[in-house]
């Protein structure tokens, strides 16, 4: 393997992650010298797998060139898993979306045989020719559970070896990770949590998922299995927790819990600007869309829940401050789209349960990317795991330009 294989990859992985970057972008990105950028990029715009993209705005000097990969160069499929809700995305060299993101229902708990079902829709959008699979480096993965990345095993759902059933049925690398993590590493990437030391990133979504940076890098734990926030036993309600024990966070404030209250209420005679069709519906995307339009829109009966599974939340990340002392609490996920509506409780919780000199130095930020971070987080997992090796027929010799085939 040449060695200026490894540093084409690091390039390769900067450019996808960050869009356009001039030589000077690059040698700060990958951490080489300015000859050794200037040489790869050489060698890469040769090959036609990076191209010239412009100028980039003036700084006060002459203006440096900015480049960005081909297009076609390779594609990622990012896979974003809940519990009940999956999106595929499918994303060329440019990290641009080369199809309409795929939504589609799949309740891991109730499924016959999820891991089938997902398989045949990962075929599904392959066999619609938006690109020829052979393009395709990497499918990436994140889904809730207990997660072994290095073996490709989620000992929660689909309860067998994901990566090599899917591997074989599509002849494409599969890499898969918990959810939660797989947000924090999206977060770490170009969000929130970027050039952040220790950042704990809260995934509000069905549960209360906890992504973990611990002096710079993605904290798994011995088993890979760290940042089980859902599962911190904080109430004596004797409510049944998805774990199989009682009194978890996750009883008192995921998103479960807040439509299930919505739809009790509403059926006790709350007024509601959801109709109850939609609350008692199950189709989780429509009745989670609706619940968070409806929070966004101010529905005071919506507001009083989120109210309450907030300071329940908060009550949690005081348990994290006092154990961690991060830098940073992001909320992302699922229910960040609401954004600072959040804040209220959860700082109302953070103030009545934190030590003061704790949470001083702490601070509580809203993700951007909320909901687009799963698919983000999965593109980049692919691109981590991706090595120079597989990567070496397309730093050697490009890849040829081809047609696609119109999205349906």
């Amino acid at each position: 393997m040449q060695k200026s294989h490894f540093y084409k990859r690091d390039i390769l992985r900067a450019l996808f992650i960050n869009g356009p970057q001039s030589a000077a972008d690059l040698v700060i990105k990958i951490g080489r010298s300015f000859t050794l950028v200037v040489k790869m990029l050489s060698e890469l715009t040769q090959e036609n797998i990076v191209v010239e993209k412009g100028l980039a705005p003036s700084s006060g000097g002459r203006r440096p060139v900015l480049y960005e990969l081909k297009a076609d160069t390779f594609y990622i499929m990012a896979i974003a898993m809940d519990q009940f809700v999956t999106k595929i995305s499918l994303l060329n060299a440019a990290n641009s979306p080369v199809c309409p993101t795929i939504y589609f229902e799949l309740n891991l708990n109730t499924h016959p045989d999820p891991l089938q079902f997902l398989t045949d829709r990962i075929l599904a959008v392959i066999d619609k020719k938006y690109i020829p699979s052979n393009r395709i480096i990497g499918i990436g993965i994140g889904m809730p559970g207990f997660i072994n990345p290095a073996k490709g095993i989620n000992y929660t759902f689909l309860g067998a070896n994901i990566c090599a059933v899917i591997q074989k049925a599509t002849n494409i690398p599969v890499y898969i990770e918990n959810d939660s993590s797989i947000i924090a590493l999206a977060e770490q990437t170009i969000g929130k949590a970027a050039n952040v030391g220790n950042a704990m990133v809260v995934n509000l979504s069905w549960g209360i998922g906890l992504g973990m940076i611990i002096q710079g890098q993605l904290f798994r734990g011995q088993s890979g299995f760290a940042g089980e926030f859902s599962h911190i036993a904080l109430f004596a309600n004797g409510k049944l927790c998805s774990c199989g024990k009682t009194g978890c966070l996750e009883t008192e404030s995921s998103l479960t819990y807040m439509i299930d209250q919505a739809a009790s209420k509403m059926a006790a005679g709350h007024a509601c600007s959801i109709s109850r069709s939609i609350i008692e519906s199950e189709d989780h995307q429509l009745k989670s869309q609706a619940f968070l339009k409806a929070a966004a829109k101010g529905d005071s009966l919506i507001m009083e829940i989120i109210s309450e599974s907030g300071y329940n939340i908060g009550r949690g990340i005081a348990i994290i401050i006092h154990l961690l002392n991060p830098a940073k609490i992001i909320l992302s996920g699922r229910c960040a789209e609401i954004g600072q509506l959040w804040l209220p409780p959860i700082w109302q919780a953070l103030n009545t349960f934190c030590i003061p000199t704790l949470i001083q130095s702490t601070k509580i930020e809203v993700s951007e990317m909320h909901k687009d971070a799963g698919l983000f987080g999965a593109a980049i997992l692919v691109m981590d795991q991706t090595s120079a090796e597989e990567l070496a027929p397309i730093l050697s010799q490009g890849l040829p330009s081809f047609k696609h085939n119109k999205p349906k």
